[in-house]
């Protein structure tokens, strides 16, 4: 793995271990916990590897883990099928490009722009390319300064998104990340600043 891709995989390790609780994973509660979630050692037993190992994927150190290990650790872990697979891109040390911009053909952002619903063109990133009138009275992209011009940056950074949403808007912001993530990881693109949502 890279070093920004072992970075990534232990940050993720490191989220979802808070997560979980012993008693949720079938383990006696024990002692005291100074820190939510569980113990590195509790989760190296559950995926049947070594503690050090554990500590090294954790903290990123130059190893490489074999798929059996992703596997167990996924099932340690209780990951949904999404963040395994998010988990073993990750592991694979996705290919990471540099990132430019996507541009959107005239011909299809006129289409976008001639349309009377709330129409929108994302890139990659889930960065906004193109919108008509609609979707610029609903969710007021034109307003947005370029770099804050992003689906994921909108649902999580505007107020003006979650008074949009409501009472649904803790359940939007579930499906957006987790469709991000599954659209990331297919199209060879990690999560960097998501892990701990």
């Amino acid at each position: 793995m890279s070093d920004p891709s072992r970075s990534e995989f232990g940050d993720f390790l490191r989220s979802r271990r808070a997560k979980l609780n012993p008693k949720s994973v079938g383990l006696p509660d024990g002692r005291r916990r100074r820190a939510p979630g569980l113990r590195r050692e509790e989760v190296a037993e559950l995926a049947g590897i070594g503690v050090d190992w554990y500590v090294r994927l954790e903290q990123g150190r130059a190893v490489s883990p074999s798929v059996t290990t992703i596997d167990a650790l996924a099932r340690a872990l209780r990951l949904s099928k999404v963040e395994h697979a998010h988990l073993r891109a990750l592991a694979s040390g996705v290919n990471r490009r540099a990132f430019t911009r996507e541009n959107v053909p005239a011909p299809l952002r006129n289409l976008v722009e001639s349309l009377n619903q709330p129409a929108y063109i994302t890139g990659r990133r889930w960065d906004l390319l193109a919108w008509n009138k609609a979707a610029a009275e609903i969710f007021a992209f034109d307003r947005l300064a370029e770099e804050d011009r992003n689906i994921l940056v909108c649902i999580f950074l505007f107020p003006g998104t979650r008074r949009l949403f409501g009472s649904s808007w803790a359940e939007e912001a579930k499906r957006v990340v987790a469709q991000f993530r599954r659209s990331s990881d297919l199209s060879g693109l990690a999560i960097r600043r998501l892990s701990n949502c």
